[in-house]
């Protein structure tokens, strides 16, 4: 029988974060989807970019016997050493000068292959950002630009992405049509909802199903002014470019939501799967779950407790404010804000790349005396979600949840746990 105390609670949760990581780690994931090496005549080319590239490419290294080479570009703090593939460092989310020169490293790498060559391409979450070589007539400056006021504006991951690929010299499947006419190996480690393998890094090595005027549509929802003849088309399903591409999802949100499952059933929890591809706000996500909870602690409905609710996805953040924020914080905060003290619910939230909005933390912890000790200690936590500012609430409390770079990603992961009962007397 579980025992419900805070310590108990807070070392299940952070187990079950813990174990959505470890399945999704390289060096478990990627050596089962490697081509044979008589599968081909030519050569093996590696190329990649994530923030799980490098992690990646060692897992090749290691696992592959016959001559390689190849070149992959990683968040600065995530390169792993590697004998015969370069790893580059460049910045995320918001790119910089490294992240073009990476990006055209990359496709010199792949310029002047045969169809006796084989490309294995290195994908996951955050490749958008280090591969942001622009199309004509685009400059980096103005590509920095546009990707602040994205990840400003509350669009949502797909719709960033369709703008990213249609500003792009390398995204949208133009990378793929590099390689031509080599065949082409995708290992993907998806971050995305529903994991769409053209939203992953924004699909450099697979056939866009955005146009120009989707792109333009987003920019102009959320009021980015973009000239349009900036914008360009991107290679298509039934490119003669893309006919030799494979793609291999090695990882997914849903991979690491039952890994976590599987450890608090364990420890003899019920646990209920609520999603693996929740969007929305995040502190309107946030509303909605501790509604859920209460429903589940106060009448057994639709679950009964004590169970844990587990979620992931990718939730938006429209910033208003000044402060250090998140999605997985300000998520966390809104549904304390909710749940106003509720007893017996815990929850953990994070990033399962280590990195929450711009912040070395992936993430906090929520239990039911959180905003008592945040009132104790003066602090205003509705202020602190209208400045956006869940990082420096949760870090005044002890509660932030650091793990360093993890190696993967595959998005964001909630677990809520609901004790029921009555709060002792």
């Amino acid at each position: 029988m579980f025992n419900p105390s805070t310590a108990s609670v807070d070392s299940l949760l952070r187990a079950m974060f813990d174990a959505a990581i470890a399945i999704a780690q390289p060096a478990l994931r990627v050596p089962q989807f490697l081509p044979p090496p008589q599968s081909f005549k030519g050569r093996l080319v590696v190329i990649g970019a994530g923030k799980a590239s490098a992690a990646m490419a060692r897992a090749v290294e290691d696992n592959w016997s016959g001559p390689l080479q190849g070149v992959v570009v990683t968040r600065y703090g995530y390169a792993v050493p590697c004998r015969r593939i370069e790893i580059l460092e460049a910045a995320h989310p918001v790119p910089d000068a490294n992240g073009l020169q990476a990006s055209q490293r990359i496709l010199d790498a792949v310029s002047g292959l045969t169809e006796d060559d084989v490309v294995l391409c290195l994908i996951s979450g955050g490749g958008s950002a280090l591969l942001p070589l622009p199309a004509d007539g685009v400059t980096l400056e103005q590509k920095q630009e546009i990707n602040r006021a994205l990840l400003a504006s509350g669009a949502s991951i797909a719709e960033m992405n369709c703008v990213r690929r249609h500003l792009s010299a390398i995204k949208g499947g133009r990378l793929a049509a590099a390689c031509h006419p080599a065949r082409v190996i995708n290992l993907i480690i998806s971050d995305v909802p529903a994991d769409g393998l053209h939203d992953v890094a924004s699909g450099p090595t697979v056939a866009d199903p955005t146009t120009c005027a989707d792109a333009l549509a987003v920019l102009r929802r959320y009021r980015i002014a973009v000239p349009e003849a900036l914008l360009v088309e991107s290679p298509k399903a039934g490119d003669r470019r893309l006919p030799r591409i494979e793609s291999h999802l090695i990882a997914t949100p849903q991979l690491a939501l039952e890994a976590a499952a599987q450890v608090a059933r364990g420890a003899g929890v019920d646990v209920h799967i609520l999603g693996d591809a929740i969007e929305g706000e995040a502190r309107d996500v946030g509303k909605v779950m501790a509604a859920i909870a209460r429903q589940v602690g106060r009448n057994g409905q639709p679950f009964r407790a004590p169970c844990i609710l587990l979620s992931g996805g990718e939730t938006t953040v429209t910033v208003h404010g000044r402060g250090r924020g998140g999605r997985n914080v300000e998520f966390l905060l809104s549904l304390a804000l909710a749940l106003d003290g509720e007893w017996g619910i815990h929850a953990i939230a994070g990033d399962t790349d280590g990195v929450d909005g711009q912040e070395e933390i992936a993430g906090a912890v929520l239990r039911p005396d959180t905003l008592a000790r945040a009132r104790e200690l003066g602090m205003r936590p509705l202020a602190s979600l209208a400045d956006n500012d869940a990082h420096s609430f949760f870090q005044a409390l002890g509660d932030s949840v650091v793990t360093g770079p993890t190696l993967t990603n595959v998005n964001d992961f909630r677990a809520i746990f609901v004790g029921g009962g009555h709060a002792p007397q």
